[in-house]
Parts: structure tokens; sequence; C-alpha cells
């Protein structure tokens, strides 16, 4: 059988900050492959290193040690112009707060990252526009930020994320700032792009938003203790 390549993969990754005896292990030798399709929830207590983690995958952050291999591309040997470049074309973002432009309308937010990839604007209005209605925002295009509601825009905000098609879409607290009822249906759209193939990365707090994805992994004093699928679980020092 052939081996499955994975989309991302972390190798005795650590990432460290100050020095002495002000140094902080925010990530200490950990290991993680991301395979292609996947739909995994990144959990942990405050300071346990999932956002450190989740800024690395990004390429928001490089490691202090260790290799980083996003498609098999070795991130960390990457100058910041290519990294740059890797973030437009490979990874999407989807936060907490959503990071919308308020002056431009949510077609116009959407169209965005394709000006940065160099998308042809009579393309990137088409592409744009199928984007918005995959949300189920057809009707909402020339609307401004103020004008729609909290998941509203966070529907604006995914839409934004995926125009690229990327590798990666990583959401970090992506229901922080959301009703009940507004989460729930934000997460159902999460199901519906794991299902239709987007491998996703989802950072939370909450064990009923982590319970959407099919593996949850869990961050303790910038470790991962523990990684549990559906079906089983294991528990262990390291990995």
């Amino acid at each position: 059988m052939q081996a499955i390549n994975p989309v991302a993969k972390l190798t005795k990754v650590s990432k460290f900050y100050g020095q002495g005896s002000l140094l902080v292990k925010a990530l200490d030798q950990i290991n993680l492959e991301i395979n292609q399709g996947e739909y995994l929830a990144v959990m942990g207590a405050s300071g346990s290193g999932k956002s450190t983690a989740m800024n690395i995958l990004g390429c928001l952050d490089r490691p202090t040690h260790g290799s980083y291999k996003l498609n098999g591309l070795a991130v960390e040997d990457l100058d910041d112009d290519s990294l740059a470049d890797l973030r437009n074309q490979q990874l999407g973002f989807v936060f907490q707060q959503f990071h919308l432009l308020p002056e431009a309308t949510a077609l116009e937010n959407v169209m965005l990252p394709m000006i940065y990839a160099g998308v042809p604007p009579t393309k990137r209005e088409a592409k744009a526009k199928e984007a918005l209605e995959r949300v189920g925002l057809s009707e909402r295009m020339p609307n401004r930020p103020n004008q729609l509601s909290g998941g509203q825009q966070q529907r604006v905000a995914i839409a934004r994320a995926i125009i690229n098609q990327p590798t990666l879409l990583l959401a970090d607290e992506p229901t922080g700032a959301l009703d009940t009822k507004t989460t729930e249906d934000v997460l159902d759209l999460f199901d519906e792009l794991h299902i239709q193939g987007i491998t996703l990365v989802l950072v939370t707090h909450e064990d009923n938003v982590a319970n959407r994805a099919k593996k949850i992994v869990r961050f303790s004093d910038g470790k991962v203790v523990e990684i549990s699928t559906k079906k089983e679980s294991n528990k262990f020092n390291s990995i």
C-alpha cells in the first residue's frame, strides 16, 4: 500500500521565548501529523502551547528547533517573502474577531486574498461570488460588515479563507464571539467543508466545539499529551 504523505508534519518542534532564567518553553519537542481531509481540534489550557502550535502551522512564527513541512516543503528554510507567499497560496485563516475591512463589502473582503495572489479582476469577482454562495450569503454580497450579524461576518471570513483553495484551513477560536445558535450554524458550515475535502484544524477551549472534529489533540505544558478519535483514545507523555 502506498504511504500517505501528510499535509502538515511537525517533527521535534520546540519554540522558546526569552533566555536564561526567563526562558519559556512554549513548545517542547512536539510531533504531529495532519493528513489530507482531516478535521482536527486542538485543545489545552491557557499557556499549554496550542496557540504557538497554530502560529507555526500557519507560518506566522518559526520553530526554535525542529522541522515543519507543509506539503513536503521545509517551512523553516524559507525567507519572510516566501513565507508570505505560502500563507497566501496554501493556508486559510479564520479568527475569533473576524478581521474584515469595515469599509469594504462582503464581496470585496472575499476578493482581497486573490489580489495578493495576482488573480485577474474578472476572475476574482466570479470566484468571490461563488465562495459567498457556498457559505449561504449570496444575498449579502453588497453589504459592509456593520450591516451583517456576527454569524454572517464569520461566514464572510470563512469564504475569504477558502477562496484560494488552501491546503490547510486554520480556525482559531472561530466561535468565541458568537451566540449558541450562531455557533451551531458556523460549525455546520465547517462540517460541510470537511465533507467536501478541506483539511481543517480548529483551536478551541469548548468541548461542544471540539466534539465536531474527528480527532482531538490536547496540549499541556508545551507537549502533546493526548490524541483521541471518535473510535479510540491514546494517552502518552510524548509522541
